[in-house]
């Protein structure tokens, strides 16, 4: 309910068009009740002898009625839907905003397809929040009060019929189905996150489902996620229609009522006859308002549904604790790095990746960690990028807490290199200036002969995901980017994984030369060419099992010399 009221408030930044198609709709309404009230007490007086002059004035009060019946209800539509459509713009904004502040820690939580689903088709299932779900109780309401305080000239009798009616037809008939609605929506809800995976995974993977001659099996799935989907939908159609159905014979039992009360009245002398006709007409009328409360719990729990899933995507990470940029000094220089005692398990896994990890790296130093696939390396990397936050300990940069950073100021300050590089459909320039757009097409070709890319042009087409590069192409792309990007803290993961040893030679002296003075951290398997920096840090199963420098270690023979000796014997042989 929480954040159904959240997104009430986004819907109110437009409150002039909503309250302009409340006050629309409510004209419409009460106009068609007056139209019909107004037929049938004409057709009541044209049945007896009657003044001609009478005769033209109310037809003229019901050829009047009927413009501004028609007029108020396009201005209802008008605004409705307007406000309707910026509420979806904001909301789609919001929520984008949202996700684009949220560390890449959301996608180890949610799958691609589901993510999609939550931010497209929940987002699109808010479009009924005010149309269906907000706006038809205030009008119903307000159109009924109405209508019961002009009837309540004629007849009290009929007045608690209708009050009764809109009991029954608004409020208890929509409770007593939203219970049904809520299991119904719920399945609904998981088929089309399912679907939607099935369908991300389907197209990603086709390849090697191709390959591996497993396609028809995944189709299978697929259709088997499709066909649940879609018997779910027409559940909830069947659910609503069935819903609709009580309510309109509800209704139509109250007008009977209503004829049946009423000629009781005009038996008995309590009410004049030519206003039977008027009370039916109107109990007819009144009714139609109260009719889409059968589609009420539908839409309810569709809007609810859609905004708690929405809500528990953005305020994932909103736990951490407030920034204070005010106060924080970022680095100008090559920044000095402390970990203390930082353990780290990812969500819904028993493992912990790191163990109480304590590390210094000075300003300006050159670090490489080291160890088997699997030791935290990497996760390691991701803590002091803020991609993952910590569970226990502390990580400061130059004496500031990390988690008092901004993250975008943090990741504009640090020249990154993944070990999954994305690149964009374009070209070899428009992927360089994706850092800085400052450099001319002279400096960017020199970048691109210094990290031994000489034979690119920079007009060259990158196609999606750089599917026409190689890996070591996209690596040295990589550092190229990295290298423009001029910032004195460097965290690289992998980056010469898919190079040849002579080129990865290359790659470290440009690396050396461009960060002369910087922080630089290196995530590597290889430990060829480590001789060169200032400390090695040792990890495995989660935890630091050495530091020092390269001679030291090999000096020491403990677990860095065992995995040198491993790497000649397989260089060896």
């Amino acid at each position: 309910m929480t954040d159904l009221i959240h997104i009430t408030k986004l819907m109110m930044k437009k409150k002039k068009d909503v309250l302009l198609s409340i006050l629309f709709g409510y004209i419409a309404g009460i106009t068609a009740v007056g139209l019909f009230a107004a037929n049938g007490f004409l057709i009541s007086r044209a049945a007896i002898e009657t003044s001609l002059s009478v005769l033209m004035t109310m037809i003229a009060i019901v050829k009047i009625g009927s413009f501004l019946r028609a007029g108020s209800r396009y201005a209802e539509r008008y605004y409705s839907h307007r406000a309707t459509f910026t509420m979806l713009s904001d909301l789609r904004v919001h929520f984008y905003e949202k996700v684009e502040g949220l560390s890449a820690s959301v996608f180890q939580k949610y799958r691609g397809g589901d993510l999609l689903s939550r931010i497209v088709g929940d987002v699109e299932s808010l479009q009924n929040f005010f149309l269906r779900v907000l706006y038809p109780p205030i009008i119903m309401i307000l159109v009924f009060l109405s209508t019961i305080l002009f009837l309540s000239f004629y007849s009290v009798a009929v007045v608690i019929l209708l009050a009764i009616g809109l009991v029954i037809t608004g409020f208890i008939i929509p409770a007593y189905f939203a219970n049904k609605q809520k299991r119904i929506s719920n399945e609904i809800r998981e088929d089309r996150a399912h679907l939607s995976t099935e369908i991300a995974e389907w197209f990603q993977g086709f390849r090697e489902l191709k390959i591996h001659q497993k396609l028809e099996n995944k189709e299978q799935l697929l259709l088997d996620a499709s066909d649940s989907y879609i018997r779910d939908q027409q559940q909830e159609g069947i659910q609503s229609i069935y819903n609709q159905s009580i309510n309109t014979i509800v209704s139509l039992l109250i007008s009977w009522m209503v004829l049946a009360v009423g000629a009781y009245l005009v038996a008995t002398g309590s009410l004049d006859g030519v206003f039977l006709a008027m009370l039916v007409m109107v109990s007819l009328t009144v009714f139609e308002h109260s009719t889409p409360m059968a589609a009420f719990p539908v839409h309810y729990e569709d809007s609810k549904k859609a905004t708690e899933r929405l809500y528990s995507v953005v305020e994932t990470n909103q736990k951490t604790e407030p920034q204070s940029k005010e106060i924080l000094h970022y680095w100008q220089t090559a920044p000095s790095v402390h970990l203390d005692n930082v353990s780290f398990t990812f969500p819904d896994e028993q493992r912990s990746t790191l163990n109480n990890i304590t590390l210094t790296l000075p300003a300006g130093s050159k670090t490489a960690i080291v160890g088997p696939s699997g030791s935290g390396k990497s996760t390691l990397l991701q803590l002091l990028l803020r991609i993952v936050e910590a569970n226990e300990g502390e990580i400061y940069l130059n004496s500031e807490r990390i988690m008092e950073m901004d993250q975008e100021e943090l990741w504009k300050r640090i020249n990154v290199i993944l070990q999954e590089n994305h690149f964009f459909y374009g070209t070899i320039k428009e992927n360089l200036l994706l850092t800085n757009n400052q450099f001319s097409d002279e400096q960017l070709q020199q970048v691109l002969d210094d990290v031994d890319l000489p034979h690119f042009n920079l007009e060259d087409q990158v196609l999606e995901k750089g599917q026409n590069l190689s890996g070591g192409e996209k690596q040295r792309l990589a550092m190229a980017r990295a290298v423009l990007k001029e910032s004195s803290f460097w965290l690289l993961d992998e980056p010469t994984s898919s190079l040849d040893s002579w080129t990865e030679q290359r790659l470290y002296q440009l690396l050396f030369k461009q960060a002369k003075e910087d922080t630089v951290v290196i995530v590597s398997h290889r430990l060829a060419g480590l001789e060169r920096m200032d400390q090695i840090v040792v990890m495995d199963q989660g935890r630091i099992v050495e530091v020092g420098t390269f001679n030291e270690l090999i000096e020491a023979k403990g677990y860095f010399y065992q995995l040198k000796q491993i790497e000649k014997s397989v260089v060896l042989s």
